[in-house]
């Protein structure tokens, strides 16, 4: 039975290799083709990463809904426990948006809003994990 409120750490430690892997394409400025495709894959990986977790999360409070990515991330932030709802969701956007770019125009419109509005907020939602006690680093 004590297994259940496990789940969401056992998938928040992928959620940190993935995270810091976005953290590190992150740094990175002027990146070429083959450096903005490696960063979209690990934008990609993250944020999946990151709105399951957090239903995780939510189900081991407690909560019954339906477990969309767009629906979990309103639930948590209608019961507090983030504020920053809305980037995340514009983040599912982009990503839906970059996974059909096939030029790297899209990735070029939208690496602004990735990197001052998404990744913040990936940082966190990253940081509240950790506080809640899903990882090891603050």
């Amino acid at each position: 039975m004590e297994k259940k409120d496990i789940r969401w750490k056992q998938r928040f430690q992928n959620f940190e290799q993935a995270y810091y892997r976005l953290k590190e394409a992150m740094e990175m400025e002027e990146l070429n083709e083959l450096e903005r495709n490696g960063l979209i894959q690990r934008f990609e990986f993250t944020l999946d990463l990151s709105w399951k977790v957090m239903k995780d999360f939510l189900e081991e409070k407690g909560f019954s809904f339906k477990s969309s990515p767009k629906d979990t991330l309103r639930l948590a932030q209608e019961n507090g426990f983030i504020n920053y709802a809305q980037e995340l969701i514009d983040g599912l956007d982009i990503r839906n948006e970059l996974s059909h770019d096939y030029s790297g125009e899209k990735f070029i419109r939208s690496e602004g809003q990735l990197r001052k509005g998404v990744f913040p907020a990936l940082t966190s939602l990253f940081n509240f994990f950790v506080f809640e006690g899903g990882g090891d680093q603050t």
